[in-house]
């Protein structure tokens, strides 16, 4: 087959050439942008789930649909140790061009600019590291108007002029937040409080994040009320009616089409997770010797993508690791064999990994939480831990 044919597009936050099983979140996200514009009560939206299933690319389809409703967006991606400041002034600044131009009042968008400005320029020296953007330079920063240094207080009086701006326009703004889970427990509360503020006052902006399972625990955690602030939605493997789809459409726009043992064979070695179904895809593209794409030609193709996901998507993520925290992930890899209950690299109670290794559990702690903090684990509860990134416990017991 062609490679350069190839319709598969696996890769970090590509979006693939058909966005299968995600009409669901699409067509809510055009009710949220029509209710907000239009001065209804909505709440903001919140994306969770694995690595590899697709969180990034639905977060810019959202951001999409509502660049062509013509709001003003910006989007920022969390690190962690790092404040928000500097990058959600970034973001907003990018909203504010993409309706400036617009506005009828140039000194009305002036006055918005200074207020960002002040906003930015209040970050203090720790929340400059690594940034080389400047505020606006072309306005005087407003004077008593975001620039408290009380993050939430700020984010809303930012976000109350911002979203004024946006709609005199009868448009609204959408800030759109990856890696959300990186944020900070007190700068998450601040954006929490920000939001509440805003939906109560009905202004046309909204908050749309993206982050690991247990993005909506650490929101709850940091504002008691996040549980009904937002609308949340859980990103996970497709089924196998989409994942046919993910294969099938892209395929035949290059009259090319699959047998039915293919696609059997390719949802097995995928599970129908997104980033798996584009990786197998193109190597199986790649492989077959023309129409329709046989089981045989998914077989000779699984070693390259197997091969290719051994370095890139899990052998990146393990080798970030220390030692230590190596030894941990592979406790967790042992003890996620199937145990009878039907399930494989579920959550892992701490206490048994602790047993597993011979270790008291306090002594792990610091593992665990280096592993939290590269993002390789995460605890949906308290007591447990479990993988980031789907078939990585499957991975770890390859290595042995």
């Amino acid at each position: 087959m062609d490679p350069i044919r190839n319709p598969y597009a696996p890769g970090a936050g590509q979006r693939p050439p058909e966005l299968a099983g995600r009409d669901r979140e699409l067509q809510q996200f055009e009710v949220t942008l029509e209710r907000v514009a239009a001065g209804r009560p909505e709440r903001s939206m919140v994306l969770s789930g694995l690595r590899g299933v697709g969180k990034t690319v639905l977060l810019n389809a959202l951001r999409g649909q509502a660049v062509r409703r013509a709001w003003g967006t910006g989007k920022i991606e969390a690190r962690p140790d790092q404040s928000i400041r500097i990058p959600v002034a970034q973001a907003v600044h990018a909203a504010v061009r993409e309706v400036a131009h617009r506005h009828r009042d140039p000194d009305r968008v002036d006055e918005v600019a200074g207020v960002l400005k002040s906003f930015a320029l209040r970050t203090d020296v720790d929340g400059r590291k690594g940034f080389r953007w400047t505020p606006p330079t072309d306005v005087v920063a407003a004077k008593g108007r975001a620039d408290s240094g009380d993050l939430e207080l700020d984010l809303v009086e930012l976000f109350t002029d911002v979203a004024t701006l946006a709609g005199d326009l009868g448009v609204g703004v959408g800030l759109f937040v990856d890696e959300m889970q990186d944020v900070s427990t007190p700068e998450l509360a601040a954006l929490c409080g920000a939001c509440h503020e805003i939906s109560q006052q009905g202004a046309p902006l909204i908050v749309v994040g993206a982050g690991l399972p247990h993005l909506p625990v650490a929101l709850a955690a940091s504002k008691s009320y996040a549980e009904r602030l937002f609308r949340y939605a859980s990103v996970d493997r497709l089924p196998r009616e989409m994942a046919d789809r993910a294969w099938r459409l892209p395929a035949a726009e290059e009259d090319v089409d699959f047998e039915d043992d293919a696609l059997d064979e390719l949802y097995r070695l995928t599970d129908g997770y997104p980033y798996f179904v584009q990786a197998y895809g193109k190597v199986t593209w790649d492989a077959a010797v023309g129409s329709p794409i046989r089981a045989a030609d998914v077989r000779a193709a699984a070693p390259e993508a197997e091969a290719e996901l051994a370095v890139g998507f899990f052998g990146a993520r393990y080798d970030r690791a220390t030692r230590a925290e190596r030894d941990y992930m592979t406790a967790m890899a042992d003890l996620g064999v199937d145990r009878g209950d039907g399930t494989v690299d579920g959550p892992i109670p701490t206490a048994d990994v602790a047993a597993h290794l011979a270790r008291k559990p306090q002594s792990l702690s610091p593992a665990r939480d280096g592993l939290i903090k590269k993002g390789l684990v995460y605890s949906g509860e308290r007591g447990s831990v479990a993988f980031t990134v789907p078939h990585f416990g499957k991975f770890l017991r390859s290595r042995t």
